[in-house]
């Protein structure tokens, strides 16, 4: 049986299976049965009238022309790939008797400072790059006026989101949660929480709930001696980011900073002495091109009116709130910080200080001194994790459903819950792809 389509005017040919055949130049015939196949109709050509033929012996003749020499045959696989994980584990609770991690483990940085003094054993002596010659780094310095001034931008519009936005606190432990009513989980681990049974007292919470003050001593010369524990009292402290942002270029006439023009002379591991900046012409104090932005007071706060306002408060918001942390960790990389293994003390230099003030567990086998290590992110701009709240106008929270909800950085909670988009570097630990069961009859069949 012979069947001819005229309408077929395509070079090629799908077989019943899909598989492509590249045809030949002339006439192109096939032959096959269609008892062994169990041909169906293909949506993409024009054969669905193959359906009448089964049973039968086909041969389909379609005069075509190509210049196609040889018949291959490729598999080709795709895969979609997404940089962002689907869900993520929460990040860890570590307790206060446990000393926090290493960014980089013990033995790798052993190893690592073996290599480099193998590779420059027999070679001369390297010049010291900036910033550990004393100068600053001249690319960094707008960077550092960028995260000054975003960190101000980002505590402002805080003040104003707390006017719309409800945050509460509990009264017993540094646990907040953003949301019309708090949470009802058991997670108070603040004194007498036994006798609640670890029920939170919510009240209201504070900027200084929101944005963790973390601070550090100011220094003069980021190259000096270490602060000793008699000098505690007498140098002042001011915000971790601050100071990075100092140290970086950023001048307050508040807090004088020694800027060198001249690179340091070394005598030894330690030690080393300042060039000689007489011949050099007095320097003229020049105006930065950034201006630097001031806090409003709590009286000059005005919350926003209405509903365009408030999302454009919390997208400018949640821009500042990234762009203060990918600048500080840009500065991190060349501006040393270090963090307290047992505490949450930051120190902003290339050697912690002296002073005796830990006060974590244990701290009395270390006479209060600190356990420096290098510090991360997280250690200088604490996130603050809160529980995500996945409709602000449907019902609350609920206890059996604990497992369902995700954690968010309190910053990007309230900006959410305000109408900003949620970054994608957020959604993991957010679980918005998580359905929550209604009832608790439903979350007991969730394998």
């Amino acid at each position: 049986m012979d069947c001819v389509f005229p309408n077929v005017s395509h070079g090629s040919l799908f077989h019943a299976k899909g598989i492509f055949i590249p045809p030949k130049a002339g006439n192109l015939r096939v032959s096959f049965h269609t008892e062994s196949l169990n041909l169906k109709p293909n949506p993409i050509l024009p054969l669905g009238s193959l359906g009448s033929c089964q049973y039968n012996s086909i041969k389909i003749r379609i005069p075509m022309k190509s210049k196609i020499p040889t018949q291959k045959f490729y598999q080709y696989a795709v895969v979609v790939r997404s940089e962002q994980a689907q869900n993520s584990d929460f990040p860890r609770y570590y307790s206060k008797k446990e000393k926090k991690p290493f960014p980089t483990p013990i033995v790798e940085l052993r190893r690592a400072a073996r290599e480099r003094l193998k590779n420059r054993r027999g070679q001369p002596r390297r010049p010291v790059p900036r910033p550990k010659n004393g100068l600053l780094v001249k690319s960094l310095i707008p960077l550092a006026y960028n995260v000054y001034n975003a960190r101000i931008t980002l505590i402002n519009n805080l003040k104003k989101l707390l006017q719309v936005v409800h945050v509460h606190a509990c009264g017993w432990c540094n646990e907040i949660h953003v949301g019309p009513v708090g949470h009802p989980f058991r997670s108070c681990r603040g004194s007498h929480s036994n006798v609640r049974h670890s029920l939170h007292e919510w009240t209201s919470a504070h900027i200084e709930d929101i944005f963790l003050p973390v601070d550090a001593f100011h220094l003069f010369d980021r190259l000096g001696k270490r602060i000793l524990h008699e000098e505690r009292f007498s140098i002042p402290r001011i915000p971790a980011v601050v100071e990075l942002c100092m140290q970086a270029g950023v001048d307050i006439p508040e807090f004088p900073t020694k800027r060198r023009r001249k690179p340091i002379i070394r005598i030894g591991k330690k030690e080393f002495i300042d060039a000689d900046e007489t011949e050099l012409p007095e320097p003229v104090q020049e105006v930065p091109e950034i201006p630097l932005l001031s806090e409003i007071s709590d009286l000059e706060i005005i919350a926003p009116s209405g509903d365009e306002e408030i999302v454009c408060l919390a997208e400018e918001t949640l821009e500042a709130w990234e762009r203060m942390r990918n600048g500080a960790k840009r500065l991190m990389r060349m501006y040393q910080v270090r963090v307290c293994g047992y505490c949450p003390e930051v120190h902003v230099g290339p050697r912690g200080h002296k002073a005796q003030n830990c006060g974590a567990h244990k701290h009395q086998q270390r006479n209060g001194q600190h356990g420096w290590q290098t510090a991360v992110l997280d250690d200088l701009i604490p996130p603050r994790y809160v529980w995500h709240v996945p409709d602000v106008n449907g019902p609350p929270l609920r206890r059996e459903l604990r497992s369902f909800y995700g954690l968010a950085p309190v910053v990007v909670e309230m900006c959410t819950q305000a109408g900003a988009a949620v970054p994608d570097q957020y959604k993991p630990t957010m679980r918005l792809d998580v359905g929550i069961p209604s009832d608790d009859k439903e979350a007991e069949m969730v394998v």
